[in-house]
């Protein structure tokens, strides 16, 4: 790229900071979670000199003041293409497929984001952006209806197509159509309270799934959360309601455990938000909400079977009304998941990454067969690779319990990842493959840097 343009992870970096100050003044409680967030980091932080200085040896201290994740859902192939070619001009792009439907959430999605180390370092923003499966709608008048709603309406203005347009001609964007960029693009993520159907196609729509009603019924797409990482998800959760917040039942995803897997996330209750309908019908409309994650190691293909297994297990029989009750099941049901860095690494569960120690001197060749010797003697160092991405079984968990009971439809279909793709104009990248590189190559630098090839 030109040394003239903008690079595409400054203008990510100003994009997700101008969508995080919107919806604080959206949706006031989300500025209440973000300091409660803040202030239990620094707690953990200051109690865990281990982990900051893990964090400070990654480069990884200073995204976690930044790191948000945001969610979106659009309704149509043609939305979807769109966003994409959006995305790319913040150097975001589609990984991993979800298939929501098998949850009884009419929807497939992936999520864009950053990929490389440098990147991810600068800031990891994550939007998980789902595309209304509108196959799933049994009504057949219904599905139709919804289709030309969703082909009527433009979801990005025509300034940001124009920008869009310029960054793929000429490979980017000066520092002034940057700035006009993100101001323009946040436009499609923007709630307006004003739906675009009338009172009777809402209640329609609304009464086949609250999130077909959402997708369909309003301007655009907008960000129905924002998510903060947290290093202590259960310090949040318990401290929720000191701050007015009430939060969701449980925590999703795996137990606590010394050293985190994958992803943990819990939330508070969707805002019930005025609305005002084409025939001039006022009425209530559930569907943002505030969310909170920790993210732990990511696993590599070996890891997430056992993970899947056990997780599959802990769901037998009757689930867990507290929280309490619901940790300690699962807690119970990983206890043979290692939960020491060393198994984790040692077993290959856990994807890792790799540093030469600055100044560090070896007796011995620097290469793959001496990686524990050299791990030993502290001439090389393995710190967990952070989980990047999404657990389908928690964010369906996590849309359903914000969209109120009686949503657990099931769907009689199969998961389409080749549909998704034909939609979004390309595949999607297999998120354990970019797992599998970066650690790789992480091995492969820090072994040239001590002499090896």
């Amino acid at each position: 790229m030109s040394d003239h343009f903008y690079s595409a992870d400054r203008i990510r970096d100003r994009f997700s900071q101008a969508m995080s100050d919107m919806y604080q003044q959206e949706v006031p409680q989300y500025g209440t979670l973000l300091s409660l967030v803040a202030d239990v980091n620094r707690e953990v932080i200051e109690r865990d000199t281990r982990l900051a200085d893990t964090l400070t040896a990654n480069g990884e201290m200073e995204r976690l003041h930044v790191e948000r994740h945001g969610a979106i859902r659009v309704g149509s192939p043609e939305e979807l293409a769109l966003l994409r070619r959006m995305f790319a001009v913040m150097g975001m792009f589609p990984v991993g497929y979800y298939d929501l439907s098998v949850a009884g959430v009419p929807v497939h999605a992936t999520a864009f984001r950053p990929i490389d180390d440098e990147a991810l370092k600068l800031n990891p923003f994550r939007l998980f952006t789902s595309l209304l499966r509108l196959e799933l709608i049994a009504d057949a008048e219904l599905r139709e209806r919804a289709a030309a709603i969703i082909a009527s309406r433009e979801i990005v203005t025509p300034q940001a197509v124009a920008l869009i347009e310029r960054f793929e001609a000429q490979g980017g964007l000066n520092e002034a159509e940057a700035e006009t960029f993100v101001v323009e693009a946040l436009e499609t993520f923007r709630w307006h309270r004003d739906a675009t159907v009338d009172l009777a196609t809402y209640q329609a729509l609304h009464q086949e799934h609250r999130l077909i009603a959402d997708v369909v019924c309003f301007r655009g797409p907008h960000i129905n959360h924002l998510t903060p990482r947290t290093l202590d998800i259960d310090a949040v959760q318990q401290r929720m309601p000191t701050k007015g917040i009430t939060p969701k039942a449980i925590i999703e995803g795996p137990p606590r455990r010394h050293c985190p897997i994958l992803l943990r996330q819990t939330s508070f209750k969707a805002l019930e938000e005025s609305i005002y309908f084409a025939d001039e019908a006022e009425g209530q409309h559930t569907a943002r909400f505030g969310e909170i994650e920790q993210r732990g190691v990511a696993l590599t293909r070996k890891g997430r079977m056992l993970y899947d297994q056990l997780l599959a297990a802990s769901r037998q029989g009757d689930p867990a009304v507290s929280n309490a009750d619901h940790q300690a099941h699962l807690a119970q049901a990983f206890a043979e998941f290692p939960d020491d860095q060393d198994a984790l690494r040692r077993q290959e569960l856990a994807f890792f990454h790799y540093r030469a120690v600055p100044g560090a001197t070896t007796a011995e060749d620097a290469t793959s067969d001496n990686i524990e010797r050299l791990l030993a003697t502290g001439a090389l160092v393995a710190t967990p690779m952070i989980y990047e991405d999404f657990l389908p079984v928690s964010a369906a968990g996590i849309f359903q319990s914000n969209l109120g009971d009686g949503t657990r439809d099931e769907y009689s279909s199969h998961s389409s990842q080749q549909t998704f793709e034909q939609a979004l104009g390309t595949a999607v990248t297999d998120e354990i493959a970019l797992y599998e590189r970066r650690q790789a190559n992480s091995l492969a630098q820090a072994l040239a840097e001590l002499g090896g090839a």
